[in-house]
């Protein structure tokens, strides 16, 4: 039974004139050399030159000059060092200074992709049949850093979307780092990433306490330095424990930002490199309270590390890795509620087949168990979810991405037993959505992607990636769906 699918006209595509203003820092010694060269120029030069960079760019950035008095900040410390007194400078001639320790950098110039679509908190002021949506995309730059960033919209009774301004002065986050951790998962979580025989282990092991905090690890590892010197095995482990370490943190938004200004940029060590493919959902716990979770994959241009997003308003966000033997690949996608007492998870260990896992911690996975295998020949190079599963009368519906000849990646369909869903009770036989021509042209030929679904109106809502380039959405009836599924069988 062939699938009706209706694709959408919007094509959201990137925007390479979304900014944000990131801190540069060319090297020390170039960095003493440069405030040397602003501060040699007369005071009516400095003042002629900070006006029109001023005038350049305050237009393009929210608080640009408190942007520039924090780069300022950030070398500070260097201009100590090489006895430069940094509070000898006048407020103007340290945002000058910092404005040279700035650039930008356009979040979206090669791609904007790898969608997912959640409901709004706010569903006040729709019309009926309406629902208020936000939908998240993976941004990618120059240099193919990846980060968060969305949109939001009305979607009416038709499955159209109407997406609202969208605005121009993005806006990072202010970055906090107040976590608390328990000994026993970090040290767990270390001896995961790697050995732990290193000298150094024992010393920090005898100086955590049961709960301590990123102040108090920096504490002990410069402790544990000087007691070990050089020691080329310690010195990697000391830095795999702040590495670990960096990874949890909290993040609030101005609240006079819109949505689609806030982005979610690398800012841990472990994702420098990027922030891929968060798969978010609408999670409701056992007492009816509302969190949104995201899991992505974190990137430091070397090893991957699986990591959650928690919000509850899109303004303030909590991010600690995902712990656990489960945790060592990308695509794991958690349902949107406790099965049995416990948390689900969809997730790919081995790069080819689909998992499944349960746990009573959300941020701890020790078990997995295959539940499908590529079966068909669309998807016999591998296959894995394209986000949480959703709740349907009949069973939790999984997109899944098949990837085939040519490493052409297609849309699947499966249905999974809505008490047991290691079951597997439908599968489409068949791909639900492949590329066509103009979508298999871009940075990475061939690929239909997403990272999350939702149903309205009877309707299943499908934003999707064209060949990692630019994003649209298209809608599947329900039932009709459903019916092919129950038709194909597992």
């Amino acid at each position: 039974m062939t699938v009706n699918v209706t694709r959408k006209d919007i094509i959201f595509q990137p925007d390479t004139s979304r900014v944000i203003a990131r801190f540069l820092f060319p090297s020390e010694s170039r960095a003493v050399d440069l405030v040397q060269r602003i501060n040699s120029l007369s005071d009516t030069e400095q003042s002629a030159m900070l006006t029109q960079v001023l005038r350049d760019f305050s237009k393009r950035h929210r608080s640009v000059s408190k942007i520039f008095e924090k780069h300022f900040e950030k070398v500070s410390a260097v201009l100590q060092r090489n006895g430069i007194d940094p509070h000898k400078f006048s407020r103007a001639q340290k945002v000058l200074i910092g404005s040279y320790f700035t650039m930008e950098y356009s979040i979206e110039a090669a791609a904007f992709f790898n969608p997912s679509i959640m409901e709004d908190p706010d569903q006040s002021e729709i019309g009926r049949n309406e629902k208020r949506v936000i939908i998240s995309f993976r941004a990618t730059g120059e240099g193919h850093i990846s980060s968060i960033v969305f949109r939001s919209g009305i979607i009416d009774g038709l499955g159209n979307i109407k997406i609202g301004p969208v605005g121009k002065m993005l806006e990072s986050p202010e970055q906090v780092k107040n976590h608390t951790y328990k000994k026993s998962s970090f040290s767990r979580k270390l001896g995961e990433m790697q050995d732990l025989n290193a000298t150094a282990y024992n010393l920090m092991l005898d100086k955590l306490t049961d709960t301590f905090t990123y102040e108090e690890l920096l504490r002990y590892v410069d402790e544990t330095r000087d007691q070990l010197g050089n020691d080329p095995q310690s010195m990697l482990l000391l830095n795999e424990m702040l590495w670990l370490a960096s990874s949890h943190y909290e993040m609030h938004f101005s609240v006079d930002t819109d949505i689609s200004e806030r982005v979610i940029f690398p800012i841990a060590d472990t994702e420098m490199k990027g922030i891929e493919d968060a798969r978010f959902v609408c999670f409701r716990d056992d007492d009816g309270e509302v969190t949104y979770y995201a899991t992505y994959t974190a990137y430091d241009g070397v090893a991957i590390l699986p990591k959650l997003i928690k919000t509850k308003n899109f303004y303030d966000f909590k991010v600690m890795p995902i712990n656990g033997e489960v945790a060592q690949n990308k695509g794991m996608a958690l349902f949107p509620r406790k099965i049995n007492g416990q948390y689900a998870m969809l997730c790919r260990i081995d790069g080819v087949n689909n998992y499944i896992a349960f746990s009573d911690n959300i941020n701890v996975w020790r078990k997995a168990s295959i539940l499908q295998t590529p079966k068909f020949p669309w998807e016999f190079v591998q296959m894995g979810n394209c986000g949480s599963p959703i709740e349907t009368p009949a069973g939790w519906l999984v997109i899944t991405h098949g990837v085939g000849p040519v490493r052409e990646y297609v849309l699947g369909v499966s249905l999974l037993d809505l008490d047991d869903p290691s079951k597997v009770i439908g599968r489409l036989t068949k791909p639900l959505m492949s590329p066509n021509d103009k979508e298999r042209e871009g940075y990475v030929p061939n690929v239909l992607y997403s990272c999350g679904q939702m149903l309205h109106n009877g309707q299943l809502v499908i934003p999707y990636a064209m060949s990692d380039h630019a994003s649209s959405y298209a809608t599947v009836d329900l039932e009709e769906l459903l019916t092919a599924l129950k038709e194909a069988g597992n």
